[in-house]
């Protein structure tokens, strides 16, 4: 048996200790409420960052094709969807599909309110994922009949602040500089849905594109923008600059990150937050745990000079305290790894900590964490407090054996 883990097996936390038991229970203590606090911050923003993003790809493209001009209203530019160019989108192995939207700002009128509202028409081929999921009533509209479908769907905000239900019409009036006087059209609500961001609920009422088209007086050519959907969501700027170049010149592109950098800004700012944690935990843990080995090797002193009389030298001895505090580091790990994972299932399962859905787009705390990021996370904490603790433990090559035999 190796002699350095035999004399530290012997001497294990909880034997032979007085002064030092407590502190050993600190250290314990310091680093698995640091463990816990990490795993729970790095679940947090994970989860956080992924449940907004994946509503924001949902509702909003991750790319779209649109007119390059400085139009900066919400009447948009016309966009001529040619052939060869939708043959070539249709080739690009990053975007596995492909859809044409239009939207144009209107006035949402009922018998006692009326709201500014922007109709968001989208055709057949129109991906309904994301809003099938967050469907609250009714049902989703189809817009694969021959002529242009009145039904809409309307969010559950809309709904509620114009006292609106499933089945009833709506009229929506519009302003343009191509007509003298306002456009309308009565519609039909089919279907309420609920997306958590009111960016998206307090505007967006969807219809089928060629009501837009008709109201803009567009060919069935034109459409507003064409929305792209890609395989790998981790790459999209990456794609998006790889379609620029091959597009025409009288268009451009634009990602959901340019399109609403607020939102993307404010979760890269949790980032900052997660790492501040992080370090804060360590440096926490890390005093810790080095106090305790101070602690221990004061403690031991008689010990450390009988060894050295007996001819072990400095490293076999550094070694007795370091595998002495890798037990204290592998049992707080321990309880930490139980407390973090405890707290990860009872929110993932139970949403027990809720939130406001107007200020945070999501009514709970959202967690997610992988085996990689909890593996990862578990190896850079034991190797940092181990190499935090390298240097102090070379205070045992200052202990004399005539001056620490007299602690015996």
């Amino acid at each position: 048996m190796n002699f350095e883990y035999y004399i530290a097996k012997r001497i294990a936390p909880g034997r032979t200790e007085t002064f030092a038991k407590p502190v050993v229970r600190i250290a314990i203590l310091s680093i698995a409420l640091g463990l816990a606090l990490i795993l729970a911050s790095v679940a947090i923003v994970i989860g956080f960052k992924h449940s907004i993003s994946h509503k924001m790809l949902g509702f909003a493209a991750p790319i779209q094709v649109i007119p390059f001009d400085q139009n900066k209203s919400m009447e948009e530019s016309p966009l001529t969807v040619q052939a060869s160019f939708l043959k070539k989108l249709k080739a690009n192995p990053d975007i596995n599909h492909i859809q044409f939207v239009a939207q144009k700002a209107g006035v949402l009128k009922t018998k006692y309110q009326m709201q500014g509202i922007i109709l968001k028409g989208v055709d057949a081929a129109y991906d309904w994922t994301f809003l099938r999921k967050n469907l609250n009533a009714g049902q989703l509209p189809d817009f694969k009949t021959k002529e242009a479908s009145r039904d809409v769907l309307i969010s559950k905000k809309l709904a509620n602040k114009l006292l609106l239900k499933v089945g009833d019409p709506v009229r929506i009036w519009f302003v343009s500089g191509q007509h003298a006087g306002a456009l309308g059209r009565k519609l039909l609500v089919a279907g309420i849905y609920s997306t958590g961001i009111d960016e998206f609920d307090s505007r967006f009422v969807i219809c089928d594109l060629r009501q837009i088209q008709a109201l803009n007086g567009w060919n069935p050519h034109q459409v507003g923008s064409i929305e792209l959907e890609v395989k790998d969501l981790t790459h999209v700027r990456i794609v998006a600059q790889r379609i620029y170049k091959s597009i025409p010149y009288n268009l451009n592109i634009q990602t959901v990150y340019d399109k609403y950098p607020e939102v993307f800004s404010w979760l890269s700012l949790l980032d900052t937050n997660v790492v501040v944690i992080l370090v804060l935990m360590l440096i926490v843990a890390g005093i810790t745990m080095i106090s305790t080995l101070f602690i221990l090797i004061i403690e031991r002193t008689g010990m450390v000079g009988i060894l050295k009389t007996l001819g072990a030298n400095n490293n076999s001895i550094r070694k007795i305290f370091l595998y002495k505090a890798t037990y204290i580091i592998l049992w707080g790990m321990f309880w930490g790894n139980l407390l973090g994972i405890g707290f990860y299932s009872i929110q993932y399962y139970f949403h027990l900590f809720k939130l406001n859905a107007q200020n945070y787009y999501v009514s709970y705390v959202p967690v997610e964490l992988h085996w990689p990021g909890f593996l990862l996370i578990n190896t850079g904490v034991f190797l940092l407090s181990i190499l935090m603790l390298i240097l102090p433990s070379f205070y045992i090559t200052r202990i004399t054996p005539s001056r620490a035999l007299r602690y015996e």
